[in-house]
This record gives C-alpha cells, structure tokens and sequence, in this order.
C-alpha cells in the first residue's frame, strides 16, 4: 500500500534572465582622433530582493584605448561604472511558497563587452552589453509516494558460532568406525 509524505526542500522557484545595453559618454584628456580599443574587466554584482522586483547592484572597469595629435600619440582612458538594474520575476508556482524565504542568485551570462565606440565632437561614446541570468530559491514541499512493505530480513551467521557447530558434527574418527571390510 502507498502512501505519500511531503518533504520540504529549496529548489528554483522563479528564474529569467536578461540582456542590459547601456551608452555611456566620457572625456578624455586630450581630442581623441582614433578609437584603438575598448575592453570591460572586473565586473561584481549582487542582487536583492524588493517586494516584488529584484534589484541587481553592480560595477565594472572600462578602459578605450585611443590616439590622439593626428595618430601620433595613445593613451588610456579608465572609467569605473556602476549599474542598478531593476527586474520582475515571479514564482513559478506561488501557493508552494513561504514569504520572504527566497534567496537571490544573480549570474553574468555574458560578461560586459563594449559593442560600439565611436568618437562625437571630441567625447568618447561607448556602448556596453551584458547579461544577466536570475534563479530564486525558495522553500517548496515535494509529495512522494512511499511503499509500506518491509523488506525480508537477512540471517546473519556469526562465523565463530559456525565454527564451533563444524567442530562439534565433525568426527575425527570417521574412517575407522565405518571401516567394515
């Protein structure tokens, strides 16, 4: 006969993620005549949870290599960007849910990378993507089917007690007592 317990575990209750693009302007020191590169490095993020919204805070280093004095110089231009980017995710099945429980697991999916830089009247314009998985982890009860029936139980011989049971059935003098000819 089966029957069913419940179980409460953590599992992903909601997840989503989601593409940011954001432009960004910056002056450098001197009129930049050629954008020689643009890379984005150490990116760090953390997500809270706000009623209903979670709100992601993060920030990343941009450094855009340019020349300037008609190609004849380079420099580097370092920036520090911050971001805080709100999103909605709602649980995939809210009456398995406790409020409040949730925890928050925010992953890069694409790091940022600069997807367009160009220069406009003497400022440096650049376009930063990203992409951000979210999982919500929160307490669900799991109903499983349980089986009553006990298994048999296993005789457990005790070596030594076999032993001495050998030793006492054994006779020693076998041969000469059955030797009829």
């Amino acid at each position: 006969m089966a029957n069913t317990r419940e179980i409460v575990t953590k599992a992903v209750i909601g997840k989503g993620k989601k593409t940011f693009t954001t432009t960004n302007r910056a002056k450098a020191e001197e009129v930049p005549t050629t954008i020689l590169g643009c890379w984005v490095i150490n990116h760090n993020f953390s997500g809270v949870k706000s009623g209903d919204k979670i709100t992601i805070q993060g920030s990343y280093d941009v450094n855009i290599w340019y020349s300037y004095d008609h190609d004849t110089k380079t420099n580097v231009l370092k920036e520090k960007n911050t971001y805080s980017e709100v999103v909605n995710i709602r649980p995939r099945n809210e009456s398995d849910t406790a409020v409040g429980s949730e925890d928050i697991i925010v992953r890069s999916l694409k790091q940022p990378s600069c997807t367009k830089v160009e220069i406009d009247q003497g400022e440096i314009v650049y376009t930063i993507e990203k992409e951000l998985g979210i999982e919500l982890v929160g307490d669900v009860k799991v109903k499983i089917a349980t089986d009553d029936s006990e298994d048999p139980w296993e005789e457990i011989i005790d070596e030594k007690e076999l032993d001495q049971k050998i030793e006492e059935e054994v006779k020693e003098n076998f041969i000469e007592e059955n030797n009829t000819f």
